[in-house]
């Protein structure tokens, strides 16, 4: 290879370094932007909330129609659509433990976190009403609660080491060498999937405090919600604490771009190039 090649592939990795990174991080810190990413997490968490409560309340309205499996494989297969559809956008968190752990890793600013959970528990909540209207059972039947013969401890327990597990490979996805950008969705689907066919028989999987707050809200039964809180944040923060074990401090480019999602090529004017 000549010098004058190797300047070449430099100047080429320079340019998609400036563009697929730098440009869309500077991008992510345009407030104008920021609206666009909030309806992302509200309309995101919206369609999670709708499958996955939906599986129990039209389980509850048309008796032996939804098995658990069913149940569980289709908040899996809606996250990886919503993280491929609308990834880009805002990072596709659709978890308050999922943005606080971003924010962890200095990988979101903490700024906009607050934002982020409104959104997510509003969505969530929007979602459980859709359902009561339409299906018209009791949002509780979509919500989570520990098993029958089960303490909330357990239960605890149960959210704590699935959201660890959950939050480390979205963690893992979206760092350094394993950034595997929207292939990602494949690696967290399958994970929610497996999580749940074994570990919803005792907690209900939730992993998540917005999937479990829209149902207990308009079902009004908070029986047991701290577990739904306390397990899922409680399993991110040990996430994160694995991920600096294995990788280090976050902060840097490729987990941020996944965390806070990527809008420049969408919303950049051809005009202002």
């Amino acid at each position: 290879m000549t010098v004058t090649d190797s300047t070449a592939n430099k100047s080429a990795v320079a340019r998609w370094f400036d563009t697929e990174v730098l440009e869309p991080m500077d991008d992510f810190h345009n407030p104008r932007q920021e609206w666009r990413r909030l309806f992302s997490e509200g309309f995101g968490t919206f369609l999670l909330v709708l499958v996955a409560a939906g599986g129990g309340m039209m389980g509850q309205a048309f008796p032996d129609t939804i098995s658990r499996t069913a149940a569980v494989t289709a908040p899996a297969l809606m996250v990886m659509a919503v993280i491929l559809f609308m990834g880009k956008v805002s990072g596709a968190h659709l978890n308050p433990a999922v943005s606080i752990a971003f924010a962890l890793r200095r990988d979101f600013p903490w700024t906009r976190v607050p934002g982020y959970i409104a959104l997510q528990l509003i969505g969530a909540t929007l979602a459980a009403l859709f359902l009561h209207a339409v299906v018209n059972v009791s949002a509780s039947y979509g919500s989570n609660y520990p098993a029958a013969g089960y303490s909330d401890m357990s239960a605890f327990w149960m959210e704590l080491i699935l959201t660890l597990g959950l939050v480390s490979v979205i963690l893992g996805t979206a760092s350094g060498a394993q950034n595997i950008g929207t292939i990602g969705a494949f690696g967290v689907g399958g994970y929610i999937a497996l999580a749940g066919l074994w570990g919803s028989p005792i907690s209900g999987a939730s992993m998540n405090p917005a999937r479990t707050f829209g149902p207990d809200l308009v079902g009004r039964d908070w029986h047991a919600y701290w577990v739904y809180v306390a397990g899922p944040l409680a399993g991110a923060v040990g996430a994160v604490a694995i991920a600096f074990v294995l990788r280090g401090r976050g902060g840097g480019t490729s987990g941020s771009a996944a965390g806070q999602g990527d809008l420049f090529t969408e919303t950049e004017d051809p005009g202002e190039s």
